[in-house]
C-alpha cells in the first residue's frame, strides 16, 4: 500500500529559488527536472466531484499530458490516463478505470473548466550518503499564487520522509496544509468551492412577516434561474434546462400556493410570465430525458430487435437540436429579458409598512404552517378518493397536489426541526415517485406512437416500427407497474407516525389537542 504524500504551502514572499537555495544548506538533493506546465481543473457545474471528495486535474507540459483523478483528502491518484484534451461527458473517455469513476459520478453533467494555473515544476530527488533516492520532493511555483510542495514517501523510506517532513516544518518553517490549489485559486477568482447547489437552503426568521419572506424565497428562485440560464441557452449539458425549470415550477407554486401576500395583479402577471417560460422549456427538457433514456429504451428490447431502434435516437435528437434552438432564441428575445428584469425590479422594491392583506402581515411561521397543513389534507383527501377504477387524470393532478406540498416544505424547511421535516420530505418524495412513474411512462409511450407516426414519413425501415411498438409494449406494463404499486406507496406515506409528525409540525394547535 503506497503512503500518500504531504503537502506544504511556502509564504508568498519566498520563490522557488530561494526555497531551493535553503534546502541545500539542510539537505543533498538532485533537481531530476525542471518544466514549465499547466493545470487546468474540471469539475460539474454543481460539484459533483469535489462533493465526492475527488479533483480532476488536466496537466499539460512539453513532454506529457495527462488527466487524472485525485483524492483531495489524501492526495492519493485514484485513476490516471494519457490525454490532450478533457471530453465534455464521462461516456466519451475510452473504457478503463477513470471512465468508470466519472460514468457513475458524472452521471449526465459535463465536465467545465474551473481554473487554468500555468506553474514551473521541480522534481526534486533526496539523496542519502550513498546518493540513494530515498525522498521525491514535487516543487509547484504557480503565478499569483506562491508555491506548493509535495513528499512522495518511497517503499521502504518511510521514516525518512518524516525526518524531511520535520525539517521542512522547524527549520524551514513551512506550513502543512490540506487545502487544494484549488481553493486558493477560486479564491483569487471570487468563488469557492460548492458554490451552486440545485437543493434549495433559505434560511428564514420565523418572525419575518410573510410577504417579506417571500420576497426572500423568490430571490433564492430568481438567483437559480439566471445562474442556469446561460447553461440551458448553450445546451452545455441536460442539467442546466433541468433546474432551470425547477426553479421556474417553485416560483410558479410559490406564487399559486402562498396565497394573499402580494397584491392579485402583481401575482396575475408574473404567474403568467413563469407559465410561459414552462410551456416554451417543455418540449426540449420532453427530449432530454427521451436521449436520456435511450440506453435504456435499447435495453429493454430483445437483443435482436436492439440495432433496429437506433434511427429513433437520430430522429429524437435531431427533434432536440430544433427545439433546442427555439427555446434559446425564446431567452435571448427583448421580451422574455423585459419581463425577467421586471420580476427581478419588483423583488429588490421595499414593501409597504403594512401588508397588502391579513395574510400578509401574518409570521411567515404562520403562514408556513396553514399553508402546508391545509395542501396536506387536500392530498390525502385526493388521495383517499383514488380506487383501482380511478382515471389516469386523478392520479396526475394527485401528483401536482404532491409538487406543490414538497415545494412549500422545501420553501420553509428552515423554520421546523431539520430531522423531522427531512424525514417528512423524504416520505413525500418515495409516494410522490410512484405518481411521477405512472405519468412519465404514460407519456413517453403516447410520445413514441406519435414519434411513429412522423417516423413513417421518413421512409425508416419497418424492424424499427417493430422494435418500437415493443418499446411501447414494455413501456405500458412499467406504467401498469406504478399504477399498481400507487396503494402501496400511499399506505407507506400515510402511515401514523408520518400523520402524526405532519399533526405535531404544522397543525393548528386546537386540532392537536383533538387527539
Amino acid at each position: 500500500m503506497t503512503a500518500h504524500p504531504l503537502y506544504f504551502e511556502l509564504p508568498e514572499h519566498i520563490a522557488a529559488g530561494k526555497f531551493l537555495s535553503k534546502l541545500s544548506k539542510k539537505i543533498d538533493f538532485q533537481i531530476a527536472s525542471e518544466q514549465y506546465a499547466i493545470k487546468t481543473f474540471y469539475d460539474s457545474f454543481d460539484w459533483r466531484l469535489y462533493n465526492s471528495d475527488i479533483l480532476c486535474e488536466l496537466n499539460q507540459s512539453k513532454t506529457a499530458s495527462h488527466i487524472s483523478l485525485i483524492d483531495r483528502n489524501t492526495g492519493e491518484c485514484l485513476a490516471l490516463e494519457n490525454k490532450q484534451d478533457v471530453p465534455s461527458f464521462s461516456n466519451q473517455f475510452q473504457e478503463g478505470r477513470l471512465k468508470t469513476k466519472l460514468d457513475s459520478l458524472l452521471e449526465m453533467r459535463a465536465l467545465l473548466p474551473l481554473c487554468h494555473l500555468p506553474h514551473q515544476i521541480y522534481q526534486i530527488n533526496v539523496l542519502n550518503k550513498d546518493k540513494k533516492t530515498i525522498v521525491r520532493i514535487k516543487l509547484e511555483e504557480y503565478e499569483d499564487l506562491g508555491s506548493r510542495i509535495s513528499l512522495q514517501p518511497l517503499k521502504g523510506y518511510e521514516k525518512a520522509v518524516a525526518r524531511i517532513s520535520l525539517l521542512l516544518e522547524k527549520s524551514l518553517e513551512l506550513a502543512l496544509t490540506q487545502n487544494s490549489i484549488l481553493n486558493s485559486a477560486l479564491k483569487l477568482q471570487g468563488r469557492k468551492a460548492k458554490d451552486y447547489s440545485s437543493k434549495l437552503s433559505i434560511k428564514l426568521d420565523p418572525k419575518l412577516r410573510a410577504d417579506q419572506a417571500s420576497k426572500v424565497i423568490y430571490r433564492d428562485l430568481l438567483k437559480a434561474i439566471k445562474t442556469n440560464e446561460a447553461g440551458t441557452i448553450a445546451d452545455t449539458d441536460t442539467e442546466f434546462l433541468h433546474d432551470y425549470r425547477v426553479a421556474v415550477r417553485r416560483t410558479r407554486a410559490g406564487l399559486s400556493q402562498i396565497k394573499n401576500v402580494f397584491p392579485d395583479p402583481v401575482v396575475a402577471k408574473h404567474a403568467e410570465f413563469f407559465a410561459w417560460i414552462g410551456q416554451i422549456t417543455g418540449a426540449t427538457r420532453d427530449l432530454d430525458v427521451y436521449l436520456l433514456n435511450y440506453k435504456q429504451y435499447k435495453a429493454a428490447l430483445p437483443e435482436s430487435l436492439q440495432d433496429d431502434i437506433t434511427p429513433l435516437y437520430a430522429f429524437l435528437k435531431q427533434k432536440q437540436k430544433q427545439a433546442q434552438s427555439e427555446l434559446a432564441n425564446h431567452l435571448k428575445s427583448p421580451s422574455y429579458i423585459k419581463q425577467l428584469l421586471a420580476w427581478e425590479q419588483y423583488l429588490k422594491e421595499p414593501l409597504p409598512k403594512k401588508g397588502c392583506s391579513s395574510t400578509a402581515n401574518l409570521t411567515v411561521k404562520e403562514l408556513a404552517d396553514q399553508r402546508i397543513w391545509k395542501v396536506y389534507k387536500r392530498l390525502l383527501k385526493e388521495a383517499d378518493e383514488i380506487t383501482e377504477h380511478s382515471p389516469a387524470e386523478s392520479l396526475h393532478d394527485l401528483r401536482k397536489t404532491c409538487k406543490k406540498l414538497r415545494y412549500l416544505m422545501e420553501f420553509f424547511q428552515s423554520l421546523y426541526p431539520a430531522d423531522e421535516i427531512k424525514a417528512l420530505i423524504k416520505a413525500l418524495k418515495g409516494f410522490q415517485s410512484v405518481l411521477g412513474d405512472f405519468q412519465d411512462y404514460e407519456v413517453q409511450e403516447n410520445s413514441l406512437k406519435k414519434f411513429s407516426e412522423e417516423m413513417m414519413a421518413n421512409k425508416v425501415e419497418s424492424n424499427t416500427f417493430l422494435a418500437m411498438g415493443v418499446l411501447v409494449q414494455y413501456l405500458d406494463k412499467m406504467r401498469c407497474a406504478a399504477r399498481h404499486d400507487f396503494s402501496k406507496q400511499y399506505a407507506l406515506f400515510k402511515q401514523e407516525q408520518n400523520r402524526l409528525a405532519f399533526k405535531s409540525l404544522f397543525a393548528p394547535q386546537a386540532e392537536v389537542k383533538k387527539s
